[in-house]
């Protein structure tokens, strides 16, 4: 089972964090993990956007003013964990997504966890830093929502696959996605469903072009599903051997081969099981055209209203750097 040792997380003081705060420290807790919080305040607040230069006395004087008051505030916030576990504490200054980035390359955590934004101007539940964190952060990235449950009653794991075209890198990114998610509904006693969305190869195709009978299209069609069963099926028995057949049968996971593109069944579905967590990739692998940071992806986070777990392929390279 996927067990995190170095976790980051990710102030957010524009919402109530006290329940993701929690929900931080009982995992850091389960996984006998460190557990970092940081609090990133943007540059302007301590240099030009005062019209003071940068590097003089009363610059420096402010940006140490500053930075003490935040760190007070971060310690308030964790004052009742510190019985259950030793958090460790630090404010950096800059761009909020960079600087979190830049912490994850230097000290090597392996999942971010931030709350998140649920900008009061738009009906999406993920800011553009968040966005940012799904595109850009080399490590899994937990987003939760403010008001987050101790446990979690039921999660999803979305997968998916290229018939045409397999490849081991796919093999390896749908098992973190299933043992991750996996790893936490068993952590939770929740329920664990796998949705694969699917569509038949070339059927808009044969429906424009006419010629075929509607028989012969539903017979196309058929077989196109029976592919992508038999297929997350062999992909759900790999997840017994993967975690073992006692979690396995004790979690017993339901699948969902819904048809359509998976930025139109995702979320309705995630709504119909009252999904409190989506685990899901955001980068593409080539030549595959489903879960993607860009159009698809995006448009299933903007309609998703629970937390979401994500995660990148192995070899990802993030196009932050340490230094700019």
């Amino acid at each position: 089972m996927k067990r995190f040792k170095n976790i980051l997380y990710l102030n957010e003081p524009a919402v109530d964090q006290a329940s993701t705060i929690a929900r931080a420290v009982s995992l850091a807790v389960s996984n006998q993990a460190d557990l970092t919080i940081i609090d990133v305040i943007p540059s302007q607040v301590v240099t030009a956007g005062i019209g003071l230069p940068p590097g003089g006395p009363v610059s420096f004087d402010l940006r140490a003013a500053v930075e003490s008051e935040h760190r007070k505030a971060m310690e308030s916030m964790v004052q009742s964990f510190k019985e259950r576990l030793q958090i460790q504490l630090e404010v950096l200054v800059g761009k909020t997504y960079l600087e979190a980035i830049r912490a994850v390359l230097k000290n090597g955590y392996d999942l971010l966890i931030k709350p998140a934004e649920n900008p009061t101007w738009t009906n999406r539940l993920f800011g553009s830093d968040d966005l940012h964190l799904l595109r850009k952060c080399p490590c899994p990235v937990w987003l939760m929502k403010a008001q987050e449950k101790t446990k979690y009653s039921s999660i999803l794991a979305a997968v998916d696959f290229d018939l045409l075209a397999p490849q081991s890198s796919e093999h390896d990114f749908n098992r973190q996605i299933l043992e991750l998610a996996a790893s936490v509904a068993i952590s939770d006693f929740a329920s664990l469903h796998i949705l694969h969305a699917w569509e038949a190869l070339a059927e808009r195709m044969l429906l424009s072009r006419g010629g075929m009978s509607s028989e012969a299209i539903a017979n196309h069609i058929g077989r196109e599903q029976a592919l992508h069963r038999d297929e997350i099926y062999r992909l759900v028995e790999k997840l017994r051997g993967w975690i073992g057949k006692d979690v396995y049968d004790y979690l017993s996971p339901r699948v969902h081969l819904p048809e359509g593109p998976a930025k139109k069944v995702i979320a309705p579905l995630s709504v119909q099981l009252k999904a409190d967590l989506v685990v899901m990739g955001t980068v593409a692998r080539t030549g595959i055209s489903g879960l993607i940071i860009g159009n698809t992806a995006e448009a299933i986070l903007d309609q998703l209203n629970c937390s979401v777990l994500a995660i990148k392929p192995v070899g990802f390279k993030t196009p932050v750097k340490l230094e700019e």
